[in-house]
């Protein structure tokens, strides 16, 4: 049975991890710490394990692995200090805020052999992963354009975390949190970054952008444009896929996968419903319990982490210059 440490409660996701962890047949959830003592005694009180105030201390105990829930911006430290326990690490997504605390994690990482995962959620949903078979096929020729809208309305309506909207420990606002998922899947679907623009805007009085959208140039001449926003009520994810000789739309008010090219040929002209999809893959906690255990493959791993941090680091260089910038 995998002992796991739950390090910190203040991402909106914490309870979620620890939900799937006490489902998990072969982990439990041995303690808790949170550098907020208040928030980490409530969290281990409501799991029902201690709560251990020293982070040294806790990395000393009788565990395999931790769960990293802790503000963004104490990535760095928190994950390093881990890693250089020994103890096999997953964490929330994005690893780091810029590139050199990014290489620095990844270069620890490495050194100490733990098994390491990143949460890229997205990329274990069947519509998402039936758009990769499309472009690793062939399917629409070559790809021009990718758009991918993933937005809701935390900020307006109210129900995001206060401590979501500050920047000393988030980074960043919407693009650091719900547009990661959208920087993640564009460098997934289109390889290497070339430029990247991005413009970020305040539609509220918060201390982190509620609106924003980045431009990124793939070194194969592709475009991907990302939208995200916490003020964007009833707007359901979309991703769409432009290509030579066809296009990809998935999502949308009803959900759908529709795909319409002249590369199909004969009978199947016209947009279509593929009636199987690629099947979902475990989610991201779970293959890391899986890598740990089995030695099986963790999809989401330390050169995928690095590469989101790069596109995120880049988007606000990019934001607070005003101009572009090249990787």
């Amino acid at each position: 049975m995998l002992q796991l440490a739950m390090l910190g409660a203040w991402h909106v996701h914490a309870p979620d991890y620890a939900r799937e962890i006490n489902e998990h047949p072969e982990a439990e959830i041995a303690l808790v710490w949170d550098h907020d003592s208040i928030r980490g005694q409530s969290f281990a009180k409501s799991l029902g394990v201690p709560f251990v105030q020293d982070l040294t201390e806790a990395l000393g105990a009788e565990i395999d692995g931790v769960v990293v829930n802790t503000p963004t911006t104490m990535h760095h430290e928190v994950i390093t200090e881990a890693a250089k326990a020994k103890k096999h690490i997953f964490t929330e997504k994005v690893l780091a805020t810029t590139m050199e605390e990014g290489q620095e994690i990844v270069s620890v990482i490495r050194d100490s052999g733990v098994k390491f995962a990143i949460s890229f959620p997205h990329r274990t949903h069947p519509h998402n992963l039936f758009a990769k078979e499309v472009v690793e096929k062939g399917f629409l020729g070559e790809i021009s354009l990718l758009r991918i809208r993933n937005a809701h309305a935390g900020t307006s309506l109210g129900w995001l975390p206060e401590h979501f909207y500050n920047y000393s420990e988030c980074g960043g606002g919407a693009m650091m949190d719900l547009g990661a998922h959208g920087m993640y899947l564009a460098n997934w679907l289109l390889g290497e970054p070339h430029r990247i623009s991005a413009m970020f805007n305040h539609l509220t009085d918060k201390e982190v952008e509620d609106n924003a959208v980045a431009v990124i140039e793939f070194k194969n001449k592709a475009l991907a444009i990302n939208e995200t926003s916490f003020v964007s009520d009833r707007s359901p994810f979309s991703l769409e896929l432009y290509g030579s000789h066809g296009s990809l739309l998935i999502g949308g008010p009803r959900h759908q996968i529709q795909i319409s090219s002249s590369l199909l040929g004969g009978d199947l002209d016209g947009w279509l419903q593929p009636q199987k999809l690629p099947t979902a893959l475990p989610s991201a906690l779970e293959q890391w319990v899986n890598g740990i255990l089995r030695d099986e493959t963790i999809h989401f791993g330390l050169t995928d982490a690095l590469m989101l941090t790069k596109l995120m680091d880049g988007a606000y260089r990019s934001h607070h210059s005003g101009t572009q910038v090249y990787f």
